[in-house]
């Protein structure tokens, strides 16, 4: 049950992120369109050069007055920004889903089901959230808490801007723009490493056992975009929705190259299962080998690890063309 409700919330926020074109002033937007003002250098007794900064994020302008030492994160993908960019002995408690890297100090804190009281008694001086839920925003603000919400990514372009967006909020601003320049120069690079065919590999990505999957207008598949791919969820119905359910007599028919499962490790599914399922013994991925395990964590999220999801659709993409 567990499970259902994070892959429901999942749906839910990327569904709300991009039904309309971002607005980078407005509150709750996903764009986060880096926008940083400070007062680096305009005053030589300040105790933290460079501050204050001001970022508009997904609920709109949010100034930090001192570089924060006392940072609280209930979004993964921000924990693993903030350690990425050195951020990370700023830290003092993450959400209990940010289990990496392993020195985060991972507590009971929930993203989804946040409370002011429990994250007010750390005393942060800046809180990152992924999702606005019981109005933790509003809340947070209104006691004098600094709190940054950046939303799902639904592009790269967005996961980069709020790597930058967070070294400025936490000081460490080099250091987000080496990151960024770094993951963008591996991607790239990845991407070129793809061997160009007459008509494109397909693919399926299975969210969990009820075939929820995602379709190309999503992050999830921008990243498979650019390992030349073609996803068979494009022309499903209700291929809409961004995240369709679809079914197993589709699946079959559609034929995908090949299966990325990122359902191992909450379900159980594995290369096995699949062709256990009635039918799917059929089907080209299967009989080629071509079942790929997905880390979820890596495959959910949208910061710095990425390039290892790339690297991995990558390797299995050229795998599969080596074998035939």
């Amino acid at each position: 049950m567990r499970r259902v409700l994070l892959i429901l919330t999942l749906l839910a926020t990327a569904a709300c992120s991009t039904t309309e074109q971002p607005d980078p002033t407005s509150v709750g937007s996903a764009a986060t369109v880096v926008e940083v003002t400070t007062t680096s250098g305009e005053d030589p007794a300040t105790e933290s050069p460079g501050f204050p900064v001001t970022v508009i994020a997904g609920n709109g302008e949010v100034t930090i007055e001192q570089r924060p030492g006392r940072i609280v994160s209930l979004a993964p993908t921000a924990t693993e920004v903030l350690f990425a960019i050195g951020a990370g002995e700023q830290v003092v408690a993450v959400d209990e889903f940010s289990t990496y890297p392993e020195e985060a100090p991972t507590t009971d804190l929930s993203g989804f089901e946040p409370n002011l009281e429990a994250v007010a008694a750390l005393d942060p001086d800046l809180v990152l959230v992924s999702d606005d839920l019981n109005d933790i925003v509003s809340a947070l603000t209104t006691v004098g808490i600094p709190v940054i919400h950046h939303p799902a990514a639904v592009s790269l372009d967005d996961t980069y801007t709020q790597i930058e967006q967070l070294g400025a909020a936490t000081g460490n601003p080099e250091a987000a723009a080496g990151l960024v320049a770094s993951m963008a120069s591996d991607i790239d690079d990845l991407s070129r490493s793809v061997q160009d065919r007459a008509e494109p590999l397909t693919y399926y990505h299975e969210l969990d056992g009820s075939l929820f999957t995602v379709t190309s207008a999503t992050f999830i598949g921008e990243i498979y975009g650019l390992a030349g791919l073609e996803n068979i969820a494009d022309a499903a119905e209700g291929a809409d929705t961004l995240y369709p359910q679809l079914s197993a007599e589709y699946i079959i028919e559609s034929d995908p190259d090949l299966i990325f499962l990122a359902d191992t490790q909450c379900c159980g599914e594995s290369a096995e299962t699949v062709a256990a399922r009635p039918g799917w013994d059929q089907i080209t991925a299967v009989t080629r080998g071509a079942v790929v395990a997905l880390d979820e964590d890596i495959a959910s999220r949208w910061g710095p690890r990425v390039v290892e999801f790339l690297e991995t659709i990558v390797a299995a993409t050229l795998e599969l063309g080596a074998a035939g």
